[in-house]
């Protein structure tokens, strides 16, 4: 499952092309109902800590991220309800910034994209991106900046990434969780911070760790792992299904 699977049609955007385009706020989250996790900035853990795992994994170029695992079961999003709503109260920044997205283009700089299958997209309704003379509105000038933001985020998670690469700190996994009527789901893939390790670190590294906020990141980290079994307990209130097993997404 990739990443950015409920992008289903997204396209540069064009000041002539979108020029009358109106984007209308989210009605429900069903877009991501098949996503098992999503990634997760560094500047999230502190909240997202509190209802997600968090865990890293690799993505399909080789690079370790950090992820919030949402189900169990593949294709399967245990925050999304019948009534299309999020129900836990922190909702990632991935999931915040959609129905627009940066994009690398060979050769270029970041280009931002816009997904023309987003059922929220108007000539007439919402948030109009250009206005009459074909200048970015306030809406869009505040949606590049939520999207500068957050691509400075994904810089500082990759560094920190890295750290725990280098340093050793990662080590594979899998996660058993077991629901109240008997059933079990093991969650394969799974990279998170040795502990031992941690507490080998030499004690330079470990300063330089305390003081960049990385530290807290890793604690973050560790004390979300308890919330596999909360995914455990909201499955338990769904339909019974086969066993299946399954890893987190690895971001494209």
């Amino acid at each position: 499952m990739a990443q950015q699977m409920f992008y289903e049609k997204p396209v540069l955007l064009d000041r002539e092309k979108h020029r009358k385009v109106h984007v209308q706020p989210s009605g429900g989250f069903a877009f991501s109902r098949k996503s098992n996790s999503l990634y997760i900035a560094a500047a999230e853990f502190n909240e997202a800590c509190k209802e997600y795992p968090i865990v890293f994994t690799r993505s399909p170029d080789g690079k370790t991220v950090p992820v919030a695992v949402l189900g169990l079961r593949d294709r399967e999003n245990l925050f999304v309800d019948n009534q299309e709503r999020w129900t836990a109260r922190y909702l990632p920044a991935f999931l915040r910034r959609y129905p627009f997205v940066l994009a690398e283009i060979p050769g270029k700089s970041l280009a931002v994209c816009i997904d023309e299958a987003y059922p929220g997209i108007s000539e007439t309704e919402g948030q109009a991106l250009f206005d009459e003379q074909g200048q970015e509105t306030a809406f869009l000038k505040q949606t590049l900046e939520f999207l500068t933001q957050y691509q400075r985020e994904y810089a500082r998670t990759e560094a920190f990434c890295k750290r725990l690469e280098d340093n050793g700190l990662l080590k594979d996994t899998n996660a058993r969780a077991d629901l109240r009527d008997g059933r079990s789901f093991t969650v394969n893939g799974l990279r998170v911070v040795d502990e031992q390790k941690l507490l080998e670190l030499p004690d330079a590294t470990a300063l330089e760790m305390f003081r960049s906020g990385e530290m807290h990141l890793v604690t973050a980290h560790l004390l979300s792992l308890s919330n596999i079994q909360r995914l455990a307990d909201r499955l338990a209130d769904r339909p019974a299904a086969p066993a299946t097993q399954a890893a987190p997404a690895a971001p494209t």
